[in-house]
Formats: C-alpha cells, structure tokens, sequence
C-alpha cells in the first residue's frame, strides 16, 4: 500500500484538555440567493408522464429570464454547480447587467425540461458559455423594460436609467417604475440579439467583485439539498450486483428469493439488482440474493510494470501527430548530444467524496430522473433510447452532488435508478456504495511517454520528440450521448459505447527547431462493462502529458547547463506563457541555479520546481516548494505559487478556492493516486486502497497572482487548468532538493527513497 504522508502535532483531543474549551465562529453574510429550485424541498415534485419541449428555445429571452411581480429575478441556465461556485458568479453577472439587487437573483441550472440545452457543464467552459449567455440576456431584457418604461413614461428611453430593479426617468427619479409593474409574471416575448449592448465593464459593481458563495451558508448549516437528500411520494430502494470479475457472464440467479422487503429481482442480460421497500432491506438482499456467475479468461496485467510493457508493445489502434515541424531525425544525427527519458502516469479513480446517487420515476408514458452529473442534456437522450421513450417524454433533472470533474458514476447511476425504475412501475432511490463509486467508475487512462531531445555543442536545443502511449481519454465518452455509454446499457446487453480514438498531446508554446509529437492510441474497447473503462477526469489527460513534457523541459534545462525558468523563457513564444512563468518564478522568489540545490550535508533537504502550462486559453504556471527527509524519503510541499491567467474575473474570491482546489486535487493525484488492479478485477474499493492526500498534507501557504483581470478581458475557463502542472513542478521540486529524478506517479516516499539508494 502506497505510505500516506502525515505530520505529528498537537491532536483536537490534546488541545481541549489543555485549554478545557473550543470555540468555533464563522461569518456568513452575503447574498441569499436559494439553490437550484429543482433541489428545493418545497419545489413541488414533476411526475412521470408528462410531455416537455423536445429543446427549449435558446433565442427566446424568455428561456434565460423571468421576472416576477415582486420583482425577483429567475435566471436559467444548461450549465450545472460541480462546487466552484459558478452558481454565484451567474447571479453576479444577471444582476450586474439588469441592475438589480444580487439578493433577489435565483438560478435555475441544469433541467433538461425548463432551461436551454448547453450540454451542461465540462471543459472549464461554465463561465465563458453559461456566463456570457446569462450577461447578453440580462442587457436584452434592461433594454426591453426600457423600451416598456419609455412607453408607459411617455419619456425616450435614452433619457432614462436603471437602478435596484427599476426604471428612473434621469431628469426626475422620482418619476419610476418597479420591473415587477413593467413585466412581472408576464413574457418578455422578444428574442435574444447576437450582440446586445452590455453594460461598460469599467462601471461594473457586483462583477469583479468577492461575493461570498451563497451556497456556503447552507452546506456549512447543513440545509444545503443535495440529491441524495431527496425523497418522492413512494419511492423504493435499491442496489445492485456487479460482477465479481471483468467479464464474467450472469449464470443463474434465485429470482424468486424470500427476502425481507423485496419487492422485484431484477435482471436484463448482466444487469442485476434488487429493489425493495427501505433500503436497509436492499442492502441485505443484495448481500444475500443467490447469484451464480461465470468465471472468465483474465483480462487485465498483474499490475503496473505489465501495463506499461503492453503500451510500449501493442500495436496502435490510431496514431495522431500534432505540431510538428523539421526534420527531427536530421536534428538528432548532426547535433552533439541526445537527451532520452520515459515517464509513466497511472489508471485514476473519481473517487468521488460521496459516491453517487440518483432517483428515477418511470412509468409507461415518461420519466423524471434526478441525477449529480455534469451533462443532463445528452444523459436524457440516452435515457430515452435505453427505456425506449420519446425524449419529449423523458426530464432529467440536475441536483448537487459530491462533484464529478468528468465522467465519473453520476451517469451511471442515473441509467441503473432508471432500468430499475421502469422494471417495478415506481420511483426508484438508488445510492451506490463506496466500493461501486471507486471501484466501478470510469477511469483516467494511463499513458506510458518517451521523451527525446537533441542539444547542439552551445546547448542550444535542436530538437524535440514527444510520444505517448496509451489507453484514449473516451473509452467511455465523455458525455452520455447513447445508452452503450451507461454500465447499464452495456450490462443489459445490445448497447455499444460511443468511443472515441483520444490522441494525448501537451499543449505549450516553445519555439524549438524541430519538432515532433506523436501520440499512439492502443485499443482498450474490450474494457467495456470493466471498472477499468477509462473516460474523462479533471483536466483529461492533462497533468499526465504535462508531467512528461514539463518535467522532460527541467531535464533538458540541466543538460543545457541552464536554470529552469531562463530555458524556458528562452523558448516560449507566446507572451500570455511567458507572463504567468514570470510572475510565478517572481512572487515565489525564485533563486536562479543550474542543476539541484546544494545540500547541507542534514537530514532534511529543501527544493522548488516550476512547471507551466496553457489549457482552453487559460494559461497557469506552477512553483512547487518541497521538504524531504532524505533517510526515509518521506516529503511534503510546503509552498505552492500560482501564476494563473484566465482573463477577466467574475468572482475572484470564487475563483482563488477553485484554484486552490485544483491544486491540492492535484497534489493528491500526483503524490498517492494509482488504481490497483489484478489479472480479473480492481482492487482500489475505499480509502485505504485508494488513498487520497489528508488534511495534515496541506501546504503551509499558497499564494496567487492573477494575471489580466482586467475589465475588457475576455473570462477564460478555470475549472481545470491549475491542475495540469502540478505533478511536474513536484516532481521538478523533489529532484531540486534530493538530486533524484522520478518518472513515475505517483511519486510515493518509496519511489524517493529508492531513488536515493540507487
């Protein structure tokens, strides 16, 4: 088992005998916007049956804005909260342009029967889709209840202004009136231009600015809805049981089983699952159902080092290149020394805080399903297609859950809650266990690298030559287009995943001479219905080719006989890539050398590495400070420094947790994150076999510099993008401070110390 990193201090239990009390205070003031409606208890419930709008109008202003009598404000929207906070920066952004107090903004997200169709959210594109759809709305509706104002105040609009929710004439504000007296309750009926005027950005005085989160307050009461929260009118519950090996085939199952609670042995194909009347019942029947299943050939290696041999072997099934220029052979014939290392990056889990949870009523004439995944839109479509219903007749309805980052088993979830749902003609509750939500969902891939460089006799870099190896990113898509896409689809038999050949790239801007990069797809289908089905996770195969690419640039700075921030100033091009290396490598302090820091001849050595990277139009670079003891191996990070620029900011203090999030996510992927498998099954089930990085790991400091947050700039995505350097300015930082190089994550104490001792 992988050594988790902790550091002994003073326990809670030791503080409070000492001081003899604790006393925990927190602010929450801020805006009090509600959740999402559809996560509202007293929302009243949809039921199944009903007929909604194939898709809802995107041009109609109707469909992003409503305004009530009072006054209130309802915006909707196709993105969805996956806990960055995005749903306040909406509300920031509708009251900016409207003009109306942020308190009386509610938003409405990701209901495939009452909010546009934008997918949902994914690709860091929240803000830059979601937000700038909900800022042209909010101008073409300040520009209708003007024109509606100027003809009840007999006053041309040009001599009127807007304030808290009202329309002012300017020469004699006494002379108003309220949006709720303009419009309240009743359509808008006009239509969204391609370019309504929007508000100065210069004037902005809710955008810009740190709004506390409104969600905060009711996640830290405990009032906060998430979708395992929710119960309907006689709803079931249910579990499932999954096959014990990859592959295996359901032989014989006791349909008829007495069983305390049951109501239905379900079963279509491999599918398998009871329901019944409360779920403590479910859980036992799952345990004690007679099921009998095949046993089949393995289909998975004994463990890393024989995957890695495979994706260095195998025969692609697609090869891509991207970027490449010169001749690079050519480059490595003439030049005078050739640079060559391999790195190798692990299957990761979601691993989700909670595993998922979804409800599903059924009936023959519809369904609703409540779900946490990113994408309700295409999830319905798929629904309708495995339950073999008009989509107009299927509603998906986003609610919170733990996050997902990707395609994690939210999706899944929702599909199973559905077959069962329909099999019994009630609602469903199905909440997966720990075990399913590791063990069950789709995995990042993992991806084997060669790295080569030519160096001339000055140091000057001749060549360059990237090529991966490995499983694609879309094994399991990276959305739920088609039942095949769902456990449930490809379990019940006769569905086919909608894959996709993923090519792994790096994305940087170095002007080297000759370049190749090359990346070689190796077939994996077969992995489909496996717990080692590989798909989406935060920042898709990102940190992984920047792990070998940025990592492979501090290898090629040494041999040069350069420091690692001039080499790379040196070759980037683009001046956004140059900007966040600067700013990280200036507000890290950082001390220009060649080579690893000179040790001290102690027990404990110190090192910082940076590593940078562009992603969606976002750029970030990454200084990582570390601490090693170099008789065990054991480290830590003590310092991260984030140069991070995606434009105009909606919400900066929203934008610094999400930031900081990525980075301790990380930090943990880098560090402890590696599914475990055997020949025929996963083995990382819970927490201790698929450790995660823990609170005492935290860093002592990270600081931030936000670049081009400036009014005018373009918002840029940030949900993913400080992820992608981290594990390479790590592992930059532990070769700083313990001379050794490591080109495989994790990067564990062991590696460390093994490292040291060879």
């Amino acid at each position: 088992m992988d050594y988790i990193v902790t550091h002994r201090g003073t326990t809670r239990r030791e503080f409070l005998r000492a001081s003899g009390a604790l006393v925990v205070s927190f602010s929450a003031a801020g805006c009090a916007i509600d959740p999402p409606a559809p996560a509202r208890a007293a929302a009243p419930l949809p039921a199944a049956g009903g007929t909604w709008p194939a898709t809802i109008d995107a041009a109609a202003l109707d469909s992003w804005l409503r305004i009530a009598a009072d006054g209130s404000v309802t915006a909707s929207v196709g993105k969805i909260e996956a806990g960055m906070g995005i749903g306040t920066a909406f509300a920031q952004l509708v009251a900016e342009e409207l003009d109306v107090p942020l308190e009386r903004v509610t938003i409405v997200m990701g209901d495939t029967a009452t909010t546009v169709d934008q997918r949902g959210t994914g690709g860091s594109n929240g803000i830059q889709d979601g937000g700038s759809a909900l800022k042209r709305a909010g101008a073409e509706a300040r520009a209708a209840l003007l024109a509606l104002a100027a003809a009840k105040l007999k006053t041309p609009a040009t001599e009127l202004g807007t304030r808290d929710g009202a329309v002012f004439v300017v020469a004699d504000p006494t002379r108003r009136l309220t949006y709720g007296e303009l419009v309240g309750d009743q359509r808008f009926d006009v239509k969204v231009s391609e370019r309504p005027q929007t508000k100065d950005p210069r004037t902005y005085a809710v955008v810009g600015k740190p709004v506390p989160r409104f969600d905060i307050p009711p996640k830290v009461t405990g009032a906060y809805e998430y979708v395992s929260d929710l119960r309907v009118p006689g709803m079931l519950h249910a579990r499932l049981i999954r096959p014990p090996e990859a592959g295996a085939r359901l032989v014989r199952v006791d349909e008829a089983a007495a069983l305390a609670g049951l109501v239905k042995v379900v079963r279509r194909g491999d599918f398998l699952g009871v329901v019944c009347e409360r779920e403590e019942q479910a859980i036992a029947a799952a345990a004690k159902l007679g099921v009998q299943w095949s046993r089949p050939e393995p289909m998975f290696w004994p463990g890393y080092e024989e995957l890695y041999l495979h994706l260095r072997a195998a025969k692609p099934k697609a090869t891509k290149h991207a970027g490449d220029k010169g001749d690079v052979d050519a480059a490595f014939a003439s030049g005078a020394r050739v640079i060559e290392a391999r790195y190798e990056y692990p299957f990761q889990s979601h691993a989700s805080m909670g595993p998922a949870c979804a409800i599903a009523d059924v009936r023959a004439d519809g369904a609703v399903v409540w779900c946490g995944g990113q994408k309700p839109y295409p999830l319905r479509l798929a629904l309708a297609a495995l339950l073999g219903i008009p989509k107009e007749r299927v509603r998906v309805i986003w609610m919170p859950g733990p996050g997902s980052y990707g395609m994690n088993d939210a999706d899944d979830c929702a599909a199973d809650a559905a077959l069962l749902a329909q099999a019994v003609g009630r609602p469903v509750r199905l909440q997966y266990t720990r075990a399913e939500g590791t063990a069950w969902d789709p995995k990042g891939p993992p991806i084997a690298f060669r790295m080569r460089g030519g160096l001339t006799s000055v140091g000057a870099v001749s060549a360059w030559d990237y090529e991966a190896r490995g499983f694609s990113g879309r094994v399991r898509n990276n959305s739920t287009d088609v039942p095949g896409d769902t456990l449930a689809g490809q379990l019940s038999g006769g569905h086919k995943a909608k894959n996709t050949d993923w090519p792994q790239h790096p994305a940087e801007s170095y002007a080297f001479p000759n370049v190749r990069k090359v990346s070689h797809t190796i077939d994996w289908d077969r992995s489909m219905p496996t717990g080692l089905r590989t798909a989406h996770l935060r920042d898709p195969d990102g940190m992984a080719t920047c792990f070998a690419s940025e990592s492979f640039v501090d290898e090629m700075a040494l041999a040069a006989g350069a420091d690692p921030v001039q080499f790379r100033l040196r070759y980037l091009t683009e001046p956004r890539d140059r900007a966040v290396v600067e700013a990280a490598a200036a507000k890290a302090a950082w001390q220009t050398r060649v080579g690893p820091r000179p040790r001290d001849g102690g027990r404990m050595a110190t090192g910082r590495g940076i590593a940078y990277a562009p992603r969606n139009n976002s750029v970030v670079a990454i200084v990582a400070e570390v601490e090693v003891d170099l008789e065990t191996g054991r480290y830590r990070v003590r310092r991260f420094t984030c140069a991070h620029d995606c434009g105009f900011v909606v919400n900066p203090s929203s934008l610094r947790g999400t930031i900081e999030a990525n980075l301790i996510q990380g930090m943990s992927r880098a560090m402890h994150e590696a599914v475990r498998f055997d020949r025929t099954r996963v083995l990382s089930a819970d927490w201790l076999t698929y450790p995660i990085v823990d609170m005492m790991e935290v860093p002592d400091a990270i600081d931030i510099v936000l670049l081009e947050n400036r009014p005018g700039a373009r918002s840029r995505g940030a949900g993913e993008p400080a992820t992608r350097p981290v594990a390479a300015a790590i592992a930059n930082a532990l070769h700083d401070a313990a001379g050794v190089r490591l080109r495989r994550v994790p990067l564990t104490p062991e590696s460390v110390l093994a490292a040291l001792r060879a």
